[in-house]
């Protein structure tokens, strides 16, 4: 893991398709659900690219554990973060998955729907309280009844935005947009008052942004995507409205992270989201943006922001449930969540450890605003994107917003073919 952000890219991209793991709703539940009984034995615990940087962190923490638990023993595999679905694919298929595994959602579903995956609400709910609610959840399937993995470390971005161009619009500095409806009213002025030289947005609308605009996203059964509801259609019209008055950037349609955030460093777009790294960037080579900086929430209209989530999966075939589960949750305990967090710009998913003083307590840094302002709205976030939305299913969202952004098809018909194609690759899974 050489940056948070790539960790947060991974966790919300890679897409893990399992050979073996069908289409059915559920594998069966594999080995053992009884985590009782004396905690001993050996057991593996595989991570994500993590050895390079946090060696030392890993091996306290297992010798920590091996201390508190005589007669186990820990061994740890690191594997790079290239080829890591592929490398659980495998595992999987030859039977040689590590007891307590490192994944995000998008990895542990199709472990879970082919009964690889111990479910904690089953054989470790008694832990569930200790965790945050959205967080907990994060590693749910649709159209299984469970939970398939502890979550482990949390991630999300405030949104930055240039205090002086909303002065310049007409708008207050001190109060940016907080819900949808805000937003699109204020980038319309802005447009407007700038000529169609200001956007305030650079980016399409992704999965997560239906999310957070209260779209039903799939079903309850995991059968089907439905984000081309009333609510979604609205959404993506409301998108295209600010295309055409020139409030979202002409070159959203093929924008990068990188080219957005130079459309924002120059002046061109608003708003635009961010980390403590551009912050700095921000002071180096934009003075005057920096001294106009603002920091605020994620756009949502739900009340609740988007969370990046890495969880802590046992493997349902584990010859030692007791030591597996026992260790899976020592890794995901507060008081060592709140240890890793403090080595790595991410966050933990326990409850209550955000209003440690680390998480709430200003210092005058750059760092420590962004900390606090990401701190604060993951209480309460939920992660938007589907377990079984695929990265292939992805591109055909934004195939089909482009082309309705550019008038080629209606609101309508660009979200019913998102729907049927990611219907189709569901069914073909």
């Amino acid at each position: 893991m050489p940056t948070s952000r790539r960790v947060l890219a991974a966790a919300a991209f890679l897409v893990l398709v399992l050979p073996l793991s069908a289409c059915g709703p559920d594998g069966g539940d594999g080995g053992s659900t009884d985590a009782s009984g004396k905690v001993e034995g050996d057991i593996t615990f595989q991570t994500w690219n993590l050895r390079a940087n946090f060696k030392p962190y890993f091996e306290g923490l297992i010798a920590d554990f091996e201390k508190k638990y005589p007669g186990t023993h820990v061994k740890w595999i690191d594997q790079p973060a290239e080829g890591y679905p592929d490398k659980l694919s495998a595992d999987a298929g030859g039977g040689t998955l590590p007891d307590v595994v490192n994944v995000s959602p998008d990895l542990v579903a199709p472990l879970a729907r082919a009964g690889l995956a111990l479910d904690l609400d089953k054989t470790a709910g008694t832990y569930r309280s200790e965790y945050l609610d959205g967080a907990w959840a994060s590693h749910q399937v649709p159209g299984m009844s469970g939970t398939y993995a502890f979550p482990w470390y949390l991630n999300t971005g405030p949104l930055f935005y240039n205090k002086a161009l909303f002065t310049k619009a007409g708008l207050h500095p001190g109060r940016p947009p907080k819900t949808y409806d805000e937003l699109f009213a204020d980038a319309l002025q802005m447009a407007k008052k700038s000529g169609g030289k200001v956007a305030t947005l650079a980016n399409v609308p992704t999965i997560e942004d239906f999310g957070r605009y209260g779209v039903t996203l799939m079903n309850k059964q995991g059968t089907a995507f439905a984000f081309n509801d009333t609510k979604g259609v609205e959404l993506l019209g409301r998108y295209k409205e600010l295309y055409d008055a020139k409030a979202l950037d002409p070159q959203a349609l093929t924008a990068t992270p990188e080219s957005s955030g130079k459309k924002f460093l120059t002046g061109a777009v608003a708003m635009n989201p961010g980390s403590a790294l551009d912050l700095d960037n921000f002071r180096k080579n934009a003075p005057s943006l920096y001294r106009n900086i603002g920091i605020t929430d994620q756009i949502t209209s739900t009340g609740h922001v988007n969370m990046y989530v890495m969880g802590v999966m046992v493997n349902s075939h584990t010859k030692h449930p007791p030591a597996a589960v026992a260790f899976a949750h020592f890794v995901t305990d507060a008081r060592n969540q709140m240890s890793f967090a403090k080595k790595v710009a991410i966050f933990p998913s326990t409850a209550g450890s955000l209003n440690d003083p680390y998480f709430t307590k200003e210092d005058g840094t750059d760092e420590t605003r962004v900390r606090i302002a990401a701190a604060k709205s993951l209480k309460t976030a939920v992660n938007y994107t589907p377990v079984l939305f695929s990265d292939q299913m992805k591109t055909a969202l934004r195939n089909e917003v482009a082309k309705a952004l550019q008038g080629k098809e209606s609101p309508r018909q660009a979200l019913d073919n998102a729907v049927n194609a990611a219907d189709r690759l569901l069914r073909q899974g």
